[in-house]
């Protein structure tokens, strides 16, 4: 059993004994704990909730929403949702805060509580700091009977965020109905199911071959939309000559595509695709965390403007666009963050950018995917051990490279030339992840090996 407890929320596996899994108890401990923050910082006792398809959703939510009464607040529950409409929901219902219940990308097993501040955005580090402290303090207090909070079922969202999408300057929908595209889609029986076929049908696409869209929460593969896990959809879009394939997270943040041969397009070019077309319609600076692919760069300078990378994480990607008034930005994970929408990681604004991207550009997908740089990344790990220092680790490994360009802002990133490699502690597992690219798979992979085989030299010495 497994309970991450994080500034940004709190997430574990469903089952096991209070504090080692994510239990009941857990659940509304946490959610008491948020709740009373909520209710120590704003006027309005209103927190929006929504949660993906997952089999522990319903006792999850039933939790939640008692523990909220409990401490006198206002719920509305959109039921099944989005991680981007509950994001949209909460300004628009003059809310508190937001609790999304999801675990996004991990295995069905697994459930969180992602919290939101009032603007819809994941809380800062100081806020979640507060949250957990609260928590450990088990600092709550309930109302009395005549105080409890009151519940509202809302499921008017889906048309609103659809229409919100529509009303976007750039979203072409003439464009993409001329187009007439045949699309399939994958939504891995969670609440894109629910989702996109009512937005590819409001955008004009009249032919979509639905995969995997009943939101049971019986994920048919592991959720998280990489290229081993998206076999099937790749032979659909072949079989079915469709233009292009569609994949979605289980809480729909996150999107990738696939080109009409069934070849990937690549998780990490969705945002490079997506940024070039708004670049080409309005001129503005971009942001991507540290880990992304550095097309995005070589297109924002094609676009004579100004590219800058944040610390990886939704909020310091948020916080790096707010201060540079980027117009586009997001991670190399298919989350694009479209502030003409809202600040948040929206897969379903990114399907609408896309298709009027591709609806424009005229050639098949595999095409536009060939007009960008082509790089490729390196995922590597090193297992720590409790003796390791790891600061002291990367402080040798950057007084080696001190002649590089390099970044300290997250772990450690070293630029050579039109490579990097990146090395940082992971916040959930006891091991330094590695990310390197290059031009070709195996010089990113031979960089990575060097930055390895001089970690394992600096640790044999001290």
């Amino acid at each position: 059993m497994t309970l991450i407890k994080s500034i940004s929320g709190i997430r574990g596996t469903i089952g096991g004994k209070a504090g080692d899994g994510l239990t009941p108890i857990d659940v509304v401990k946490f959610t008491a704990a948020f709740g009373s923050w909520v209710i120590s910082k704003a006027a309005n006792k209103r927190i929006v909730i929504g949660r993906d398809a997952r089999i522990s959703g319903e006792m999850v939510n039933n939790l939640v929403v008692g523990t909220l009464q409990g401490l006198g607040i206002e719920v509305i529950d959109l039921g099944l949702s989005t991680t981007p409409t509950v994001e949209i929901a909460v300004p628009l219902e003059k809310a508190a805060g937001g609790i999304i219940l999801t675990a996004s990308h991990n295995p069905k097993q697994w459930n969180a509580l992602k919290l939101l501040n009032a603007k819809g955005e994941f809380i800062s580090d100081a806020d979640g700091k507060e949250v957990l402290e609260i928590a450990e303090n088990s600092d709550f207090s309930f109302v009395e009977v005549d105080e409890l909070g009151q519940v509202r079922k809302d499921d008017t969202y889906i048309q609103k965020h659809i229409d919100a999408i529509l009303a976007l300057p750039l979203v072409d929908v003439a464009a993409i109905k001329k187009a007439n595209f045949k699309v399939a889609i994958d939504c891995v029986n969670s609440t894109g199911g629910i989702f996109l076929p009512p937005l590819l049908k409001a955008l004009g696409v009249e032919t979509v071959y639905e995969l995997y869209c009943e939101p049971n929460g019986q994920f048919p593969h592991n959720p998280e939309p990489l290229p081993e896990n998206l076999t099937e959809i790749a032979k659909v879009v072949q079989q079915k000559k469709a233009d292009l394939g569609i994949v979605v997270d289980p809480d729909v943040d996150r999107l990738a595509l696939v080109n009409e041969d069934g070849t990937m397009f690549g998780e990490e070019y969705t945002l490079v695709a997506v940024a070039d077309y708004v670049l080409k319609n309005t001129p503005g600076n971009t942001v991507s965390n540290l880990s992304s692919t550095r097309a995005l760069r070589d297109v924002t300078a094609q676009a004579g403007m100004q590219y800058t990378a944040a610390a990886v994480g939704e909020v310091n990607v948020v916080n790096q666009m707010k201060a540079t008034n980027a117009i586009i930005g997001g991670e190399g994970n298919g989350g694009i963050i479209y502030p003409e929408s809202h600040y948040g990681r929206d897969a379903l604004v990114g399907i609408a950018l896309f298709l009027s991207h591709l609806a424009k550009f005229g050639k098949p997908i595999s095409v536009l995917r060939a007009s960008y740089p082509s790089y490729h990344i390196s995922k590597n790990k090193i297992t720590l051990t409790p003796e390791m220092d790891i600061d002291a680790l990367l402080q040798k490994v950057e007084e080696k490279y001190k002649k590089q360009p390099y970044s300290t802002i997250d772990g450690l990133k070293i630029e050579f030339d039109k490579e990097w490699v990146h090395l940082r502690r992971s916040n959930t597992e006891p091991i330094i992840r590695i990310y390197s690219e290059a031009e070709n798979e195996t010089t990113a992979e031979n960089l990575a090996q060097k930055i390895i085989s001089d970690i394992k030299e600096i640790l044999k010495i001290s």
